[in-house]
């Protein structure tokens, strides 16, 4: 008898937890429901907390751009620089930010000290001709304070990031500009240029794509243009054929997912440079791949930010720099991971931040 009521006992509750279990099926559980765009985590981790006010050394910020627009935001800029320890900034040339070259060159003049201009190849007119009165154009740029090309631009469709004229369909491997990269090599202004974007970019927009919530505002259609492998072979043509011209690339040239193939053609280049602008979260996800990067290269890499002028803005890239913190999210830059600090050792952080931008905008002249 009491086997009997066991066995009952023992089936009823067989039976209902596969109800519930086909009911939980049918409804579906939080992580059913919660959207990818949704996820906002919050750290319980008790772990250091590093508040960086100012950076540890001196900064040349050698990205930035037409951001302030007015005689009083660009003085708050200056006060801002001085609060977090930038000593100036180099305020990029591109179409789609800022003012024409003359324009900003004379917005900035009461604070000229404070910051480096930088100017756009000219590709109004793309004959033997046209292409001398640019490099006749750089060589007037560069009498006004000029002293770099940049930012250049180039996601697949040309350097559409070129003012005033448009260059879609011109790559830094065509011919035709030869002439003008030659003349930047022998007027000693480097070239910063932007290729392609984070690989996630060029990935398919599926549940395979690590770089999702990012990839989808960016992603590149390579229908009519250059992918990712093609773009980057044409910054490699550059280097190759202009040896005498310091070339750099922004952003990582966006090879942050694969240290060892920047860093072999890092090796095989001498005239070639990174900057680490606008890839904070590209980068602090791995931290310890990345700071092996920099120490390594720590006589190549350049400091830049690309992320406007607010103070909050230069402190998480210090803590990223300079702290050994880890699993923080900073969700404005648009990814689902955690970030951790690389933990620079000092003379690496004095070499980015400083260092090596005062050796390619002094010794090289």
């Amino acid at each position: 008898m009491k086997k009997s009521l066991f066995s009952i006992i023992a089936f009823v509750a067989l039976v209902m937890t596969a109800c519930n279990g086909q009911k939980a099926e049918e409804t579906g559980g939080p992580a059913d429901k919660i959207l990818l765009k949704d996820f906002a985590p919050v750290v319980v981790n008790n772990l250091p907390v590093t508040y960086v006010e100012r950076a540890k050394y001196d900064i040349i910020d050698m990205h930035a751009h037409d951001y302030a627009a007015t005689e009083e935001e660009i003085a708050q800029w200056c006060k801002t620089m001085d609060e977090v320890g930038v000593l100036n900034t180099a305020v990029m040339h591109c179409s789609w930010i800022g003012r024409p070259f003359e324009e900003y060159v004379a917005a900035y003049d009461a604070h000229k000290d404070r910051f480096r201009f930088w100017c756009c190849f000219d590709y109004t007119d793309m004959s033997e001709e046209g292409i001398q009165k640019a490099c006749e154009t750089l060589e007037r740029y560069h009498e006004m304070g000029a002293i770099g090309v940049g930012e250049l631009g180039d996601k697949g469709e040309g350097d559409t990031y070129a003012r005033p004229g448009d260059g879609t369909g011109i790559h830094i491997d065509d011919p035709r500009i030869q002439p003008l990269i030659a003349k930047a090599g022998e007027l000693k202004m480097p070239i910063s240029i932007h290729i392609a974007e984070p690989y996630w970019m060029y990935l398919p927009m599926d549940e395979t794509n690590d770089g999702l919530l990012n990839a989808v505002v960016w992603h590149v259609d390579t229908t009519n243009c250059l992918g990712y492998n093609a773009l980057v072979q044409t910054f490699e043509n550059a280097l190759r054929e202009n040896p005498n011209t310091i070339f750099i690339a922004c952003h990582y040239l966006n090879m942050s997912h694969d240290w060892p193939r920047l860093g072999a053609l890092l090796d095989k280049y001498p005239n070639m440079y990174v900057d680490i602008a606008a890839r904070v979260a590209e980068s602090a996800h791995t931290p310890r791949a990345t700071r092996e990067f920099l120490i390594k290269y720590q006589d190549r890499v350049l400091f830049g930010t690309d992320n406007g002028m607010s103070p909050e803005m230069y402190r998480t890239i210090f803590r990223v720099l300079e702290s050994n913190d880890e699993h923080f999210y900073c969700p404005e830059l648009g990814y689902h991971w955690a970030l951790s600090g690389f933990n620079l050792p000092d003379e690496v952080l004095k070499k980015i931040y400083h260092d090596n931008a005062e050796r390619i905008l002094t010794e090289y002249k």
